[in-house]
């Protein structure tokens, strides 16, 4: 027979965690499936060596590890992270397994709840919370394949620093996050590099005596609901470009062209040694443009409109990328291109759950992360609730509403929790 547990909370990163938390402090039954063998396996084996936060550190709002150290302002990084995880799980006694993967949820016979099968043996719930989050599975365009062999290919969660790549120019293929930190650090290291752009935006580290990102928070952007959203496949839009590393600076494509990177459009299809591009690069160029644009806007209509002493400051227009020919057709081996990292996101899949709860993207049909079916849950993944529901910053309100929709559905429990 099935062991029996009340809420079963599937993947231990910081959804996973911050739902446990909520769950203890009601003194409700439970445990953490975590396939990993250690806490925050994502950060830990999933970023490259350099890898910080872009949000300030002040901004990390693990429920009851909130950020409480000398330096708000600065950009946590890596091993950091882990290590706020590990001690996060320990100092709680939050109750995960480790090395535990759930294969499967469906529901019971007697449709009282759900079981859960795992690579150890099958489990039974009253509860499942889904904390799996939405970056599961690289994402890497078919064509990869029919590319040069001798061309090292990487994902970016598998990249760790210029060192790992063999000698020669790098392509990286995708402009947010990602790509322009990888990017900049490439050819911050002598690599000579081309950069593949897509439509994601740039906004300025600091803006009128503020870190941007504290500006954003104050003005509501991060609390907007997913019902603001101008289609649904709007929440998988790639994030502005922006750096934590060396105390947090800007990022922007046209200092990436005067500093000798090469831009070209999105990457279409290739074969061989040939890689073929679309002409979109100054298209791309000026939605970033535009986005940091609105964003200044943004901040000075709310400065404005509270009264802020805040001194008014210009931001530098560069305009280098616009320069750039547009490359419909690149030879890798002429380029002396020796490796390609794919900064080109990740996608998802709940597969696990064997039921009809997913929209045409494969997204999870909820409401703040309450499903249809009772007792079914999510929590983590970005846009869940409010644009900020995946990040540190947010993840906890999430987090909480879910631990508290669990224990009022639930009568008071007599067992401790495993």
């Amino acid at each position: 027979m099935a062991q029996q547990i009340e809420t079963i909370i599937i993947g231990g990163g910081q959804a996973g965690l911050a739902t446990s938390y909520y769950l203890t402090q009601r003194d409700r039954a439970h445990i953490i499936l975590e396939q990993a063998a250690q806490a925050g396996s994502v950060w830990r084996n999933e970023r490259w060596d350099s890898f910080t936060l872009v949000t300030p550190n002040w901004s990390f709002r693990l429920p009851g590890a909130e950020y409480q150290d000398d330096q708000p302002d600065g950009f946590m990084p890596r091993d950091e992270i882990v290590t706020r995880l590990q001690q996060y799980a320990t100092r709680y006694q939050l109750p995960v397994r480790y090395g535990v993967r759930a294969t499967s949820v469906e529901p019971t016979a007697d449709g009282q709840g759900y079981r859960v099968s795992t690579n150890q043996g099958d489990l039974e719930a009253s509860n499942v919370v889904v904390a799996t989050g939405l970056f599961q599975q690289p994402k890497i365009p078919a064509f990869s394949a029919a590319l040069s062999p001798p061309i090292i290919q990487l994902h970016s969660s598998q990249y760790r620093n210029p060192q790992s790549l063999p000698p020669g120019a790098v392509l990286v293929v995708g402009s947010a996050q990602s790509g322009c930190q990888i990017a900049e650090e490439l050819y911050q290291n002598g690599r000579q590099v081309y950069l593949c752009v897509g439509s994601a935006g740039r906004a300025p580290r600091r803006y009128r005596g503020k870190d941007t990102y504290e500006w954003l928070l104050n003005v509501g952007f991060f609390d907007k609901t997913a019902e603001m959203l101008p289609s649904p496949k709007a929440r998988f839009a790639g994030n502005p470009h922006l750096s934590g590393r060396d105390g947090g600076h800007s990022l922007n494509l046209h200092q990436f062209a005067r500093d000798g990177v090469v831009l070209l459009g999105a990457a279409q299809g290739g074969q061989g040694d040939t890689l073929w591009l679309g002409g979109n690069l100054k298209e791309n160029l000026a939605k970033a443009d535009r986005f940091e644009a609105e964003v200044v806007k943004m901040i000075d209509g709310y400065i404005a409109q509270k009264g802020i002493d805040a001194p008014p400051e210009s931001l530098p227009i560069l305009r280098d990328g616009y320069d750039a020919p547009e490359i419909m057709e690149l030879n890798l081996q002429d380029a002396g291109i020796a490796a390609i990292i794919w900064a080109t996101g990740y996608r998802f899949d709940f597969s696990l759950v064997k039921l009809p709860i997913f929209d045409s993207d494969g997204y999870p049909i909820q409401k703040r992360g309450v499903t249809a079916y009772p007792g079914l849950f999510f929590v983590g993944l970005h846009w869940l609730y409010k644009q900020k529901s995946g990040l540190f910053v947010g993840v906890g309100e999430d987090a909480d509403y879910i631990a508290a929709a669990i224990a009022n559905r639930m009568t008071p429990s007599q067992s401790p929790i495993p």
